[in-house]
């Protein structure tokens, strides 16, 4: 795997048969442009420069690693967090946000435009829009928007414009559906910022580039905490942008086990759930060819999860790869793991994590449990102000589940 990075994805946008690049023809231009972009702008010795000082003195890079003494003495083994949730505005998202800005900045574009779920993607690209001087129109479920009222309040604060969509479920595929066609009206004066691993080429590579940070920090913060590798790394995935960024860290080391988190939600019925990898089949998803959750005809089915962030019927084509190749395992949480693991990480480290984030806390304690003298590391990809209220408000303070 030591020229993994150039190998994939291709030229043309595939990891293996994944990915590509399956948008209209008044598209593709735009997309040549900012792949072009891409490899002549940020390759340049002025844009890392640029970028490595906002990481260092805006986002407060690098974020720590942090050992859960109070858990690991429970469950029996050594976890560990990586805390993303430490990055400024709150998760990992402004690490592509930003590169996507200061990209925008250097090709002349006059307005950021993308989707959110939970709303950290869209708070941190309207940080970036206001870091740089941009218009940022932000496309958000209105069923998002009630659950996730913190981060629409921090959008707006921040001079986004966040406009409801209201149509099919009014979730996180919705709001993709409506942005893209916002992008489509005007093409030049705008960049479409996708807030994932996901879409058309270069988008899967571009975020996960921007995004390699989180792996190459951990890693070598968790050699010199430890001496060593940890046993597994995992992080919870939606369309899979925070699990790239870590996952990108120990690709080449084949002894650390990776596991990538789906949400079960409340259960594997067709609507339930949104775990594509584990229940999903090819098919053609916002430009992309990836694992979606569909009927016969290839129109995607409904989906749910707690976290907002994670309610997607597909994912990331680097994670298709992966997952066909057998170097990441996929597997899932439901909603009573990830509550769970979000009070128990709240009451015993101090730490309030985002329920997106908790279904990979919940994996690391039940692996913690069953391997006693092992170590693993999580990606706490964000923290969990944005969850609070409909937490409390749907399921208390916690006390049942920490009985």
């Amino acid at each position: 795997m030591q020229d993994y990075f150039k190998e994939f994805p291709s030229q043309t946008g595939f990891f293996g048969k994944w990915g590509g690049s399956y948008i209209p023809e008044v598209l593709t231009k735009e997309m040549e442009k900012i792949n072009d972009a891409y490899f002549s702008i940020s390759k340049s010795h002025e844009f890392i420069s640029e970028l490595r000082e906002i990481r260092k003195h805006f986002q407060g890079r690098p974020t720590p690693v942090y050992f859960c003494r109070r858990l690991s003495e429970m469950y029996g083994g050594r976890i560990y967090l990586k805390r993303e949730d430490l990055n400024h505005s709150g998760a990992h998202k402004l690490n592509h946000c930003m590169g996507e800005g200061l990209l925008a900045k250097y090709m002349g574009k006059k307005k950021l435009i993308a989707e959110t779920g939970a709303g950290q993607h869209g708070v941190a690209l309207a940080t970036a829009a206001a870091y740089f001087g941009l218009e940022c129109d932000i496309y958000m479920g209105e069923v998002d928007i009630a659950k996730q009222h913190p981060n629409v309040v921090r959008m707006q604060l921040l001079g986004a414009n966040v406009i409801p969509v209201t149509r099919g479920l009014k979730t996180l595929k919705e709001a993709v559906d409506e942005a893209f066609e916002a992008y489509l009206k005007d093409p030049v004066n705008t960049i479409y910022c996708i807030g994932s691993v996901v879409g058309p080429h270069p988008f899967p590579m571009l975020v996960r580039d921007f995004q390699r940070v989180v792996g190459i920090e951990a890693r070598e913060q968790f050699l010199e905490m430890t001496g060593e590798l940890p046993d597994a790394v995992t992080a919870c995935v939606g369309g899979g942008s925070n699990a790239m960024g870590i996952f990108s860290g120990f690709l080449r080391d084949t002894d650390v086990e990776l596991f990538g988190i789906e949400p079960l939600g409340r259960g594997k019925k067709i609507g339930d759930h949104a775990a594509s990898l584990n229940f999903g089949t090819e098919g053609i998803l916002h430009g992309m060819k990836t694992y979606i959750l569909q009927d016969e005809k290839g129109q995607p089915q409904p989906v749910y999860s707690i976290a907002s962030g994670l309610d997607y019927p597909g994912s990331g084509p680097e994670h298709c790869m992966l997952k066909d190749n057998g170097r990441v395992k996929y597997t899932t949480a439901d909603d009573n793991d990830c509550l769970d693991a979000f009070y128990r990480l709240s009451r015993y480290e101090g730490i309030i994590p985002a329920l997106e984030s908790s279904h990979a806390v919940a994996f690391a304690l039940k692996y913690a449990k069953e391997n006693p003298k092992k170590s693993i590391l999580v990606n706490l990809s964000g923290r969990g102000d944005k969850d609070i209220d409909y937490v409390v408000e749907n399921f208390g303070t916690g006390d049942k589940y920490l009985k």
